[in-house]
């Protein structure tokens, strides 16, 4: 690290440590090593091609879980900077965080869980760790990507009791009512961060949202306010552009300021401080954060809700719908690998080691994997 780290940051010589001892690597940071495996896993590549909010067929200006997750490493990485906690944690876990994403976004998850609720259920969050901990097959003398304690904890940003009580020291937290590190609750807030004013630019670009539905919302007016003040007649990707740049830059002062605030208010001195803690300590003011969440509803409303994104869910959750009923009811219609996998679980487990191999490989997809898998499994013109 270029700096000294805070007293309260990750600090790795103090770390659980990986699963598996691999030891040293003499150049790099073990979270420096975990970074890098992520972005060398086959499920981070395939967030290219997953589903932000618009389909990945509908343009290719419009974001993806890949560049999401590169907009959401930035900004924690400035944080994590400013705060002297460890950027390089606070990367691997923000670059992680969707690895377990299904395609079709949001519309994808909500109907795989459905499909899994006679088996347990889907989280992706549980996924990201499933993928990390499990399904990447890279290295001879481990299943997974044998991450440090802190990142696999970090990915797992949120957990549900039962999930929680399966998945071991990991998840304990969500037993105990404890926190993780603070690089992870900042990840956790870079994620907002980006996502609201990613969300705003793609949504004004394809149309969806307009200036003036934006302009009813506090943060959005004040700044898109400036903009014209500062500027007068300037293009309107130039506005759209100057108004989501001071935004980011309103939050992410506000974070830092408040949060500096709260860990001297709450006396935070080591990480076991952070650790005992009921709520997060990362966070905004209460007058930004009630912006912020002014924000969100507006998005959730007139972005999330609009009629052509809907419809373009509805399409895909019927997608997700059939391609499990087909490989639930019939696993030779999986891939050889996985169908071995799942006739494996099933002997074992029965119909619910099955279905968590279906749900491994939707969950896997791209959005035009599925599709087209979706063809050929119902297309009669489709032979392969």
């Amino acid at each position: 690290m270029p700096f000294e780290l805070a007293p309260y940051a990750a600090d790795e010589t103090r770390s659980r440590g990986r699963r598996h001892d691999e030891g040293g690597s003499g150049h790099r940071s073990q979270y420096q090593r975990d970074r890098d495996r992520i972005i060398h896993s086959a499920a981070f590549r395939r967030l290219e091609y997953k589903t932000q909010v618009f389909v990945n067929h509908e343009g290719d200006l419009f974001r993806t879980r890949l560049t999401h997750s590169v907009e959401v490493a930035q900004i924690a990485r400035t944080i994590a900077r400013a705060l002297r906690l460890h950027e390089d944690l606070c990367e691997a876990v923000s670059l992680a965080h969707d690895l377990g994403h299904t395609p079709f976004g949001h519309a994808g998850q909500d109907a795989l869980n459905e499909c899994m609720k006679p088996y347990g259920g889907f989280e992706h969050n549980a996924q990201s760790l499933r993928v990390v901990d499990e399904l990447e097959d890279k290295y001879a003398e481990f299943r997974g990507l044998n991450l440090m304690f802190e990142t696999r904890e970090g990915i797992l940003k949120h957990c549900s009791k039962a999930r929680a009580a399966q998945l071991g020291d990991v998840a304990e937290r969500f037993l105990t009512n404890r926190q993780p590190t603070l690089e992870a609750q900042l990840a956790n807030r870079a994620d907002e961060i980006a996502y609201n004013n990613h969300d705003i630019d793609d949504g004004l670009r394809a149309r969806l949202l307009t200036i003036e539905q934006l302009r009813g919302v506090e943060l959005f007016r004040r700044h898109h306010d400036e903009v014209l003040a500062r500027y007068g007649t300037i293009t309107p990707k130039q506005q759209r552009h100057e108004t989501i740049r001071r935004i980011i830059n309103t939050l992410v002062t506000d974070l830092l300021a408040h949060t500096r605030r709260t860990l001297e208010q709450a006396r935070v001195e080591t990480l076991d401080d952070v650790r005992a803690r009921s709520l997060p300590l990362v966070g905004y003011s209460a007058e930004v954060s009630a912006q912020s969440n002014e924000l969100k509803r507006f998005l959730m409303e007139h972005l999330y809700r609009h009629h052509q994104v809907y419809r373009m869910m509805v399409k895909a959750r019927r997608v997700i719908q059939a391609l499990f009923d087909a490989f639930i009811n019939d696993a030779k219609l999986l891939p050889p690998d996985f169908h071995a996998e799942a006739c494996r679980l099933d002997a074992l487990e029965g119909l619910n080691g099955r279905a968590r191999v279906v749900a491994d490989y939707i969950a896997g997809m791209t959005d035009r994997y599925a599709l087209d898998e979706y063809e050929r499994l119902f297309d009669p013109r489709r032979l392969r």
